[in-house]
């Protein structure tokens, strides 16, 4: 730890530093949005609303009428099948299933891409995957009414399934705010995000050595009068779990593995998730000199990192 300036100033003993970071953890960094992203939703819907459309004529007819229907849809639209995996809340374009009829495991594969040849046997296959994973008796018995609507149900549903990703891009989103906050008082800096190794050389024309080939600072710091360069790492988590300890291996490693560049490392993470892994946040924080929190990037921390 190398903030005890901005320790002092919050009025914090330095031998209580530690305690100052885990207590002011935030129990969220969620905001209104963060539930469901209804631009996403929305968006997601339109793409498929034709092809939903005109498999809306499927619904609600009796068993011979809809398996007829059904061929001649295929045939006639052989893209519509494009839109059978949504229907079962899922987007993956390729599903693999075992056959339950089968004592061998035979696996039954299905692709969801246009087919450009069509033949019997191929419209036979997609119909018997409609039977067998309940898709046709969501068509004949359900009494749906609308594909549309039913497909902005289940994009509501896969959206709020994202919400793990959209915490680490919230925090991202919150920190950006604070840098850039930062760079508009202090001219002499600038940053980037998603800072890989060319694109610092391209944008601040310093080189740096990566330890993995596809290593990504989620944010690159630069002071262009000094040539001082910080790397950021953030993340929030809400949760515990062994990925929290192995995060925090793993940034000791690189907070030594860039010091030796002269490069200055500045991991900023949150979340009651680290009441669960305390003491190997702890050694992490005794070990790197910068482990900080979103507390106290609010009350000015980079100030003291970066300008004191």
């Amino acid at each position: 730890m190398n903030y005890q300036k901005f320790i002092i100033k919050q009025n914090i003993q330095p031998v209580n530093a530690f305690e100052y970071l885990y207590k002011n953890f935030l129990p969220t960094i969620a905001n209104h949005s963060y539930l469901v992203d209804w631009n996403k939703v929305n968006e997601n819907r339109f793409k498929y609303e034709i092809l939903l459309n005109i498999l809306n004529t499927l619904l609600n007819l009796d068993e011979i009428s809809f398996k007829n229907n059904f061929f001649t849809l295929v045939q006639r639209y052989p893209e519509i099948v494009e839109v059978f995996p949504i229907l079962l809340a899922t987007r993956e374009k390729e599903l693999e299933f075992i056959d339950e009829n089968s004592i061998n495991l035979n696996l039954e594969k299905y692709s969801f891409i246009k087919p450009y040849i069509l033949n019997n046997d191929i419209v036979e296959h997609y119909y018997s995957f409609f039977e067998k994973t309940g898709l046709k008796y969501l068509f004949c018995f359900s009494k749906l009414t609308n594909l549309v609507d039913y497909v902005f149900g289940v994009e509501v549903g896969l959206n709020s399934n994202a919400r793990k990703n959209r915490t680490g891009s919230l925090m991202e989103a919150t920190v950006s705010t604070y840098l850039n906050l930062f760079c508009q008082h202090n001219s002499q800096y600038s940053y980037i995000e998603q800072a890989t190794q060319k694109r610092i050389y391209e944008l601040f024309g310093y080189k740096i050595d990566i330890d993995k080939n596809r290593r990504r600072f989620d944010f690159a710091l630069f002071n262009k009068k000094s040539s001082k360069l910080y790397l950021i790492e953030v993340n929030f988590y809400s949760c515990g779990g062994s990925k929290l300890k192995a995060t925090a291996g793993e940034y000791q490693y690189l907070n030594d593995f860039l010091k030796l560049q002269n490069i200055e490392f500045i991991w900023i993470t949150d979340g009651k998730g680290w009441l669960t892994a305390l003491n190997s946040l702890e050694e992490t924080f005794y070990h790197n000199d910068y482990v900080i929190n979103l507390d106290m990037v609010k009350n000015g921390i980079l100030d003291t990192i970066c300008l004191d």
